[in-house]
Protein backbone atom coordinates (compact mmCIF):
# COMPACT_ATOMS: atom_id res chain seq x y z
CA UNK A 1 0.00 0.00 0.00
CA UNK A 2 1.47 3.42 -0.93
CA UNK A 3 2.05 5.50 2.00
CA UNK A 4 -0.81 8.13 1.45
CA UNK A 5 -3.42 5.10 0.99
CA UNK A 6 -2.01 4.16 4.76
CA UNK A 7 -2.17 7.87 6.05
CA UNK A 8 -5.87 7.79 4.65
CA UNK A 9 -6.90 4.22 5.87
CA UNK A 10 -5.59 5.09 9.45
CA UNK A 11 -7.52 8.29 9.36
CA UNK A 12 -10.90 6.69 8.66
CA UNK A 13 -10.38 4.26 11.07
CA UNK A 14 -9.63 6.61 14.13
CA UNK A 15 -12.61 8.79 12.94
CA UNK A 16 -15.11 5.64 12.26
CA UNK A 17 -13.71 4.22 15.61
CA UNK A 18 -16.90 3.75 17.71
CA UNK A 19 -16.67 4.66 21.76
CA UNK A 20 -12.54 5.98 21.41
CA UNK A 21 -13.23 9.77 21.90
CA UNK A 22 -13.52 11.54 24.52
CA UNK A 23 -16.30 13.03 25.38
CA UNK A 24 -17.75 16.28 24.31
CA UNK A 25 -17.21 19.46 26.66
CA UNK A 26 -21.02 20.15 28.58
CA UNK A 27 -22.30 23.44 27.26
CA UNK A 28 -22.95 26.17 29.39
CA UNK A 29 -25.25 25.63 31.98
CA UNK A 30 -29.28 26.77 31.14
CA UNK A 31 -31.35 28.30 33.34
CA UNK A 32 -31.11 27.25 37.37
CA UNK A 33 -30.77 23.57 38.58
CA UNK A 34 -31.73 22.61 42.27
CA UNK A 35 -30.65 19.60 43.91
CA UNK A 36 -33.08 18.08 46.80
CA UNK A 37 -33.49 16.06 49.51
CA UNK A 38 -29.69 15.13 49.57
CA UNK A 39 -27.09 15.14 52.78
CA UNK A 40 -24.81 17.83 51.77
CA UNK A 41 -21.44 17.73 52.15
CA UNK A 42 -19.54 21.40 52.48
CA UNK A 43 -16.44 20.60 52.44
CA UNK A 44 -15.54 22.72 55.13
CA UNK A 45 -15.79 20.35 57.97
CA UNK A 46 -19.93 20.24 58.32
CA UNK A 47 -22.77 18.78 56.38
CA UNK A 48 -26.80 19.64 56.19
CA UNK A 49 -29.29 16.43 56.58
CA UNK A 50 -32.22 17.45 53.92
CA UNK A 51 -30.44 20.19 52.41
CA UNK A 52 -31.47 22.01 49.03
CA UNK A 53 -28.53 23.62 46.80
CA UNK A 54 -29.57 26.02 43.92
CA UNK A 55 -27.34 26.85 41.25
CA UNK A 56 -27.74 29.28 38.38
CA UNK A 57 -25.28 30.43 35.79
CA UNK A 58 -22.00 28.41 37.55
CA UNK A 59 -22.48 29.54 40.86
CA UNK A 60 -24.33 28.04 43.89
CA UNK A 61 -27.21 30.88 44.44
CA UNK A 62 -28.93 29.07 47.81
CA UNK A 63 -27.52 26.49 49.87
CA UNK A 64 -29.45 25.30 53.31
CA UNK A 65 -32.33 22.86 54.85
CA UNK A 66 -35.06 25.62 54.38
CA UNK A 67 -34.10 26.85 50.53
CA UNK A 68 -37.31 26.89 48.36
CA UNK A 69 -36.26 25.02 45.07
CA UNK A 70 -36.06 26.94 41.85
CA UNK A 71 -36.11 25.89 37.83
CA UNK A 72 -34.88 22.43 36.73
CA UNK A 73 -35.32 20.11 39.78
CA UNK A 74 -32.97 17.21 40.76
CA UNK A 75 -34.48 14.64 43.24
CA UNK A 76 -31.86 13.30 44.92
CA UNK A 77 -33.41 12.09 47.99
CA UNK A 78 -31.14 9.50 50.01
CA UNK A 79 -28.20 10.71 48.17
CA UNK A 80 -24.90 12.87 49.36
CA UNK A 81 -23.71 16.04 47.09
CA UNK A 82 -20.19 16.53 47.66
CA UNK A 83 -17.89 19.50 46.05
CA UNK A 84 -15.09 18.76 42.69
CA UNK A 85 -12.41 16.42 44.72
CA UNK A 86 -8.62 18.32 43.59
CA UNK A 87 -5.87 16.58 42.54
CA UNK A 88 -2.50 18.61 43.33
CA UNK A 89 1.16 17.53 42.34
CA UNK A 90 -0.17 15.64 39.17
CA UNK A 91 1.23 15.56 35.06
CA UNK A 92 -2.28 14.34 34.33
CA UNK A 93 -2.75 15.75 30.61
CA UNK A 94 0.66 15.77 30.23
CA UNK A 95 1.16 12.00 29.61
CA UNK A 96 -0.58 9.88 28.06
CA UNK A 97 1.39 6.16 27.78
CA UNK A 98 4.41 5.97 29.70
CA UNK A 99 6.37 4.17 26.96
CA UNK A 100 5.07 5.87 24.06
CA UNK A 101 7.93 8.78 24.16
CA UNK A 102 5.81 10.98 22.16
CA UNK A 103 2.27 11.13 24.66
CA UNK A 104 5.13 12.31 27.47
CA UNK A 105 5.66 15.93 28.13
CA UNK A 106 5.55 15.88 31.70
CA UNK A 107 9.61 16.83 31.84
CA UNK A 108 12.12 19.21 30.22
CA UNK A 109 15.87 18.86 29.54
CA UNK A 110 17.36 21.19 32.85
CA UNK A 111 17.97 21.30 36.40
CA UNK A 112 16.72 24.92 37.07
CA UNK A 113 13.65 25.44 34.46
CA UNK A 114 10.98 27.18 36.30
CA UNK A 115 9.96 29.14 33.17
CA UNK A 116 8.29 25.55 31.61
CA UNK A 117 5.52 25.99 31.95
CA UNK A 118 2.92 22.50 32.03
CA UNK A 119 -0.25 24.60 31.07
CA UNK A 120 0.61 24.58 27.41
CA UNK A 121 1.53 21.54 27.02
CA UNK A 122 -1.80 20.24 28.62
CA UNK A 123 -4.07 17.87 26.37
CA UNK A 124 -7.40 18.37 27.12
CA UNK A 125 -8.54 15.16 24.94
CA UNK A 126 -6.61 13.11 27.65
CA UNK A 127 -8.99 9.29 28.25
CA UNK A 128 -6.48 9.50 31.43
CA UNK A 129 -7.88 13.17 32.52
CA UNK A 130 -11.62 12.06 31.23
CA UNK A 131 -11.23 8.81 33.62
CA UNK A 132 -11.06 11.32 37.15
CA UNK A 133 -14.74 12.21 36.62
CA UNK A 134 -16.45 9.00 37.66
CA UNK A 135 -14.77 9.27 40.81
CA UNK A 136 -15.36 12.97 41.63
CA UNK A 137 -11.71 13.76 40.96
CA UNK A 138 -12.59 17.33 38.89
CA UNK A 139 -10.31 19.71 39.23
CA UNK A 140 -5.96 18.79 39.19
CA UNK A 141 -3.01 20.79 39.60
CA UNK A 142 -0.76 20.02 36.39
CA UNK A 143 2.75 19.78 37.42
CA UNK A 144 5.94 19.50 35.22
CA UNK A 145 8.10 16.95 36.66
CA UNK A 146 11.94 16.04 36.42
CA UNK A 147 15.05 18.46 37.56
CA UNK A 148 15.84 20.49 40.69
CA UNK A 149 12.92 23.38 39.98
CA UNK A 150 10.68 21.21 37.66
CA UNK A 151 9.03 24.57 35.84
CA UNK A 152 5.63 26.18 36.78
CA UNK A 153 2.10 24.86 37.37
CA UNK A 154 -1.30 25.52 36.53
CA UNK A 155 -4.88 24.87 37.80
CA UNK A 156 -7.22 23.18 35.46
CA UNK A 157 -10.39 22.03 35.35
CA UNK A 158 -11.54 18.56 33.77
CA UNK A 159 -14.12 18.91 31.37
CA UNK A 160 -12.57 21.60 28.58
CA UNK A 161 -12.28 21.70 24.79
CA UNK A 162 -8.55 23.05 25.26
CA UNK A 163 -6.24 24.45 27.33
CA UNK A 164 -7.46 27.80 27.36
CA UNK A 165 -10.96 26.94 28.66
CA UNK A 166 -9.61 24.48 31.01
CA UNK A 167 -7.69 26.99 32.97
CA UNK A 168 -8.81 27.95 36.50
CA UNK A 169 -5.64 29.42 37.81
CA UNK A 170 -2.67 30.21 35.56
CA UNK A 171 1.01 29.69 36.42
CA UNK A 172 -0.15 29.13 40.45
CA UNK A 173 3.27 28.56 41.73
CA UNK A 174 7.12 26.56 40.88
CA UNK A 175 8.41 23.21 42.11
CA UNK A 176 11.64 22.73 44.23
CA UNK A 177 12.92 19.59 44.45
CA UNK A 178 15.37 20.03 47.87
CA UNK A 179 18.19 17.88 47.72
CA UNK A 180 18.57 14.78 50.13
CA UNK A 181 20.55 14.68 53.57
CA UNK A 182 20.65 10.88 52.31
CA UNK A 183 20.27 9.19 49.17
CA UNK A 184 21.01 5.28 48.45
CA UNK A 185 24.31 4.06 47.34
CA UNK A 186 24.99 4.02 43.68
CA UNK A 187 26.41 0.80 43.19
CA UNK A 188 27.15 1.17 39.20
CA UNK A 189 29.96 3.71 41.19
CA UNK A 190 31.22 1.80 43.18
CA UNK A 191 29.65 3.16 46.81
CA UNK A 192 28.02 0.70 48.90
CA UNK A 193 24.06 -0.51 48.59
CA UNK A 194 21.69 1.34 51.38
CA UNK A 195 21.18 4.61 52.36
CA UNK A 196 24.65 6.63 52.61
CA UNK A 197 25.05 10.51 53.56
CA UNK A 198 25.30 12.63 50.96
CA UNK A 199 28.13 14.42 50.24
CA UNK A 200 26.84 16.68 47.74
CA UNK A 201 23.73 17.70 50.35
CA UNK A 202 25.58 21.37 51.29
CA UNK A 203 26.57 22.22 47.65
CA UNK A 204 23.28 21.26 46.19
CA UNK A 205 21.84 23.54 48.96
CA UNK A 206 24.44 26.43 47.52
CA UNK A 207 23.34 25.93 43.89
CA UNK A 208 19.41 26.46 44.90
CA UNK A 209 20.11 29.01 47.12
CA UNK A 210 22.23 31.01 44.90
CA UNK A 211 19.91 30.83 42.13
CA UNK A 212 17.02 31.53 44.57
CA UNK A 213 19.16 34.95 45.06
CA UNK A 214 19.95 35.41 41.79
CA UNK A 215 16.60 35.44 41.04
CA UNK A 216 15.40 38.15 43.32
CA UNK A 217 18.51 40.21 42.27
CA UNK A 218 17.22 40.62 38.59
CA UNK A 219 13.71 41.41 39.99
CA UNK A 220 15.58 44.55 41.54
CA UNK A 221 16.54 45.20 38.00
CA UNK A 222 20.20 44.80 38.27
CA UNK A 223 20.74 42.83 35.55
CA UNK A 224 19.64 43.93 31.84
CA UNK A 225 19.86 40.29 30.00
CA UNK A 226 16.64 38.37 29.73
CA UNK A 227 16.39 35.65 31.57
CA UNK A 228 13.16 33.89 30.83
CA UNK A 229 14.11 31.51 33.94
CA UNK A 230 14.64 34.57 37.00
CA UNK A 231 11.80 36.38 35.30
CA UNK A 232 9.45 33.19 35.69
CA UNK A 233 10.71 33.16 39.61
CA UNK A 234 9.51 36.61 40.53
CA UNK A 235 5.84 36.16 41.30
CA UNK A 236 7.46 34.28 44.28
CA UNK A 237 9.08 37.50 45.78
CA UNK A 238 6.11 39.21 45.31
CA UNK A 239 3.65 36.52 46.69
CA UNK A 240 1.44 36.03 43.67
CA UNK A 241 2.66 32.46 43.36
CA UNK A 242 3.94 29.74 45.60
CA UNK A 243 6.27 27.44 45.98
CA UNK A 244 6.02 23.79 46.10
CA UNK A 245 8.95 22.43 48.07
CA UNK A 246 9.33 18.34 47.82
CA UNK A 247 10.93 16.97 51.23
CA UNK A 248 10.41 14.57 53.42
CA UNK A 249 13.09 14.41 56.20
CA UNK A 250 13.38 16.22 59.19
CA UNK A 251 16.53 17.82 57.91
CA UNK A 252 15.63 18.64 54.83
CA UNK A 253 12.25 19.89 55.95
CA UNK A 254 13.95 22.66 58.45
CA UNK A 255 17.17 23.44 56.02
CA UNK A 256 14.70 24.41 53.40
CA UNK A 257 11.43 26.15 54.62
CA UNK A 258 14.30 28.18 56.70
CA UNK A 259 16.46 28.76 54.11
CA UNK A 260 13.72 30.02 51.20
CA UNK A 261 11.63 32.14 54.22
CA UNK A 262 15.20 33.65 54.94
CA UNK A 263 15.66 34.14 50.54
CA UNK A 264 11.93 36.37 50.84
CA UNK A 265 9.33 33.56 49.91
CA UNK A 266 6.35 34.13 51.42
CA UNK A 267 4.20 30.96 50.23
CA UNK A 268 5.73 28.01 50.91
CA UNK A 269 3.55 24.37 50.42
CA UNK A 270 5.56 21.31 51.57
CA UNK A 271 4.82 18.43 49.57
CA UNK A 272 5.57 14.68 50.83
CA UNK A 273 6.55 15.26 54.52
CA UNK A 274 7.06 11.93 55.57
CA UNK A 275 8.59 13.35 58.76
CA UNK A 276 6.64 16.48 58.84
CA UNK A 277 5.08 15.11 61.84
CA UNK A 278 8.60 15.94 64.21
CA UNK A 279 8.34 19.40 63.24
CA UNK A 280 5.00 20.36 63.40
CA UNK A 281 5.62 23.20 66.26
CA UNK A 282 8.03 24.40 63.49
CA UNK A 283 5.73 24.08 60.40
CA UNK A 284 3.02 25.81 62.61
CA UNK A 285 5.01 28.51 63.59
CA UNK A 286 6.30 29.39 59.53
CA UNK A 287 2.48 28.82 58.90
CA UNK A 288 3.57 25.83 56.14
CA UNK A 289 0.73 23.83 54.87
CA UNK A 290 1.41 20.43 53.71
CA UNK A 291 0.13 17.95 50.91
CA UNK A 292 0.68 15.13 52.36
CA UNK A 293 1.33 11.72 50.20
CA UNK A 294 -1.16 9.07 49.95
CA UNK A 295 -1.59 6.87 52.72
CA UNK A 296 -1.80 3.60 50.35
CA UNK A 297 2.07 2.97 51.12
CA UNK A 298 4.97 1.39 53.31
CA UNK A 299 6.87 2.44 55.64
CA UNK A 300 10.09 4.39 54.14
CA UNK A 301 12.61 3.54 56.80
CA UNK A 302 12.37 -0.21 58.08
CA UNK A 303 12.52 0.61 61.97
CA UNK A 304 9.30 3.07 61.21
CA UNK A 305 5.57 2.22 62.67
CA UNK A 306 4.07 0.21 60.11
CA UNK A 307 0.93 1.93 60.21
CA UNK A 308 2.72 5.00 59.37
CA UNK A 309 2.17 6.22 56.22
CA UNK A 310 -1.80 5.25 56.83
CA UNK A 311 -1.44 7.62 60.11
CA UNK A 312 0.34 10.20 59.03
CA UNK A 313 -2.48 12.70 57.58
CA UNK A 314 -4.29 12.80 60.64
CA UNK A 315 -1.26 13.33 62.59
CA UNK A 316 -0.78 16.47 60.62
CA UNK A 317 -4.37 17.49 61.04
CA UNK A 318 -4.37 16.87 64.70
CA UNK A 319 -1.40 19.16 65.53
CA UNK A 320 -3.35 22.10 63.43
CA UNK A 321 -1.84 21.88 60.56
CA UNK A 322 -3.52 22.57 57.13
CA UNK A 323 -3.35 19.49 54.99
CA UNK A 324 -4.21 18.28 51.80
CA UNK A 325 -3.89 14.50 50.28
CA UNK A 326 -1.95 14.23 46.80
CA UNK A 327 -0.10 11.22 45.04
CA UNK A 328 2.75 12.26 43.09
CA UNK A 329 5.21 9.67 42.19
CA UNK A 330 1.87 7.13 42.14
CA UNK A 331 0.72 6.63 38.36
CA UNK A 332 -1.21 9.27 36.88
CA UNK A 333 -4.67 6.84 36.47
CA UNK A 334 -4.56 6.21 40.28
CA UNK A 335 -5.44 9.72 40.50
CA UNK A 336 -9.24 8.67 40.44
CA UNK A 337 -8.83 7.08 44.09
CA UNK A 338 -8.19 10.30 45.81
CA UNK A 339 -11.54 10.19 47.59
CA UNK A 340 -10.35 6.41 48.53
CA UNK A 341 -7.19 8.05 49.86
CA UNK A 342 -9.39 10.53 52.36
CA UNK A 343 -11.19 7.39 53.36
CA UNK A 344 -8.38 5.42 54.24
CA UNK A 345 -7.46 8.32 56.58
CA UNK A 346 -11.10 8.12 58.10
CA UNK A 347 -10.44 4.73 58.90
CA UNK A 348 -7.49 6.01 61.21
CA UNK A 349 -9.68 8.06 63.58
CA UNK A 350 -9.86 11.45 61.64
CA UNK A 351 -13.52 12.83 61.14
CA UNK A 352 -15.08 11.75 57.79
CA UNK A 353 -15.62 15.50 56.96
CA UNK A 354 -11.93 16.35 58.55
CA UNK A 355 -11.12 13.64 55.63
CA UNK A 356 -13.10 15.25 53.02
CA UNK A 357 -11.55 18.45 53.39
CA UNK A 358 -7.91 16.95 52.52
CA UNK A 359 -9.19 16.54 49.30
CA UNK A 360 -11.72 19.39 48.73
CA UNK A 361 -11.71 22.36 50.80
CA UNK A 362 -8.36 22.12 52.23
CA UNK A 363 -6.34 21.52 48.74
CA UNK A 364 -8.05 24.73 46.99
CA UNK A 365 -6.91 26.74 50.43
CA UNK A 366 -3.66 25.47 49.46
CA UNK A 367 -4.03 26.05 46.01
CA UNK A 368 -5.45 29.45 46.58
CA UNK A 369 -8.58 28.90 44.47
CA UNK A 370 -10.77 28.80 47.95
CA UNK A 371 -12.71 32.10 46.37
CA UNK A 372 -13.94 29.80 44.03
CA UNK A 373 -13.92 25.74 44.68
CA UNK A 374 -13.43 23.56 47.39
CA UNK A 375 -16.04 24.35 49.30
CA UNK A 376 -20.31 24.34 48.94
CA UNK A 377 -21.14 27.90 49.61
CA UNK A 378 -23.32 30.59 47.65
CA UNK A 379 -21.50 32.73 45.68
CA UNK A 380 -19.15 30.08 44.85
CA UNK A 381 -18.63 27.88 41.28
CA UNK A 382 -21.13 25.30 41.16
CA UNK A 383 -18.65 22.55 40.47
CA UNK A 384 -20.22 19.31 42.66
CA UNK A 385 -21.40 15.61 42.32
CA UNK A 386 -24.20 13.72 43.49
CA UNK A 387 -23.27 10.38 44.66
CA UNK A 388 -25.74 7.40 45.78
CA UNK A 389 -23.32 7.01 48.68
CA UNK A 390 -20.81 7.52 50.93
CA UNK A 391 -18.10 8.96 47.86
CA UNK A 392 -15.46 8.16 50.30
CA UNK A 393 -16.20 4.09 50.24
CA UNK A 394 -14.91 2.97 46.84
CA UNK A 395 -18.28 0.36 47.67
CA UNK A 396 -20.57 3.47 47.48
CA UNK A 397 -18.90 6.16 45.32
CA UNK A 398 -21.46 5.93 42.67
CA UNK A 399 -21.94 9.08 40.57
CA UNK A 400 -25.42 10.08 39.41
CA UNK A 401 -24.57 13.37 38.13
CA UNK A 402 -21.65 15.75 38.00
CA UNK A 403 -21.09 19.79 37.14
CA UNK A 404 -18.35 21.86 36.69
CA UNK A 405 -19.63 25.32 36.50
CA UNK A 406 -22.63 24.35 36.54
CA UNK A 407 -22.22 22.56 33.15
CA UNK A 408 -23.35 19.19 33.49
CA UNK A 409 -20.68 16.58 32.72
CA UNK A 410 -21.23 12.68 30.74
CA UNK A 411 -20.00 10.18 33.25
CA UNK A 412 -19.46 7.85 29.77
CA UNK A 413 -15.65 7.04 29.76
CA UNK A 414 -13.44 4.72 27.80
CA UNK A 415 -13.47 2.79 31.22
CA UNK A 416 -17.35 2.76 31.69
CA UNK A 417 -17.57 1.11 27.47
CA UNK A 418 -15.31 -1.61 28.22
CA UNK A 419 -17.59 -2.31 31.38
CA UNK A 420 -20.70 -2.20 29.80
CA UNK A 421 -18.92 -4.54 27.16
CA UNK A 422 -17.62 -6.95 29.37
CA UNK A 423 -20.03 -7.30 32.28
CA UNK A 424 -22.36 -9.24 31.25
CA UNK A 425 -19.85 -11.68 28.99
CA UNK A 426 -19.36 -14.37 32.32
CA UNK A 427 -23.46 -13.76 32.93
CA UNK A 428 -23.73 -15.47 29.55
CA UNK A 429 -21.29 -18.69 30.05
Amino acid sequence: MKPHYIVIALFLFLVGAPGNAQQTPAPPQEGTISITGATLHLGDGSIIENGTLTFTDGTITAIGADVAPAGRVIDASGKHVYPGFIAPIKSLGLIEIDAVRPSDDEDEIGGMIPHVRSLIAYNAESKVVESMRPNGVLLGQVTPQGGTISGTSSIVQFDAWNWEDAAVKIDDGIHLHWPRSFRRGRWWLGEPRGLQPNKDYADEQVEILDFVRSSKAYGTGANADVNPAYQAMQGLFDGSKRLYVYADGEREIIDAITALKEAGISKVVLVGGYQAYKVTDFLKEHSIPVLVSEPHALPAMEDDPYDLPYRLPKMLVDAGLLVGIQNEGMANFQTRNLAFYAGHVAGQGLDREKALQLISGNTAKILGIDDRYGTLEAGKSATLFISEGDALDMRTNLLTHAFIDGRELSLETHQTELWKRYSGKFARQ
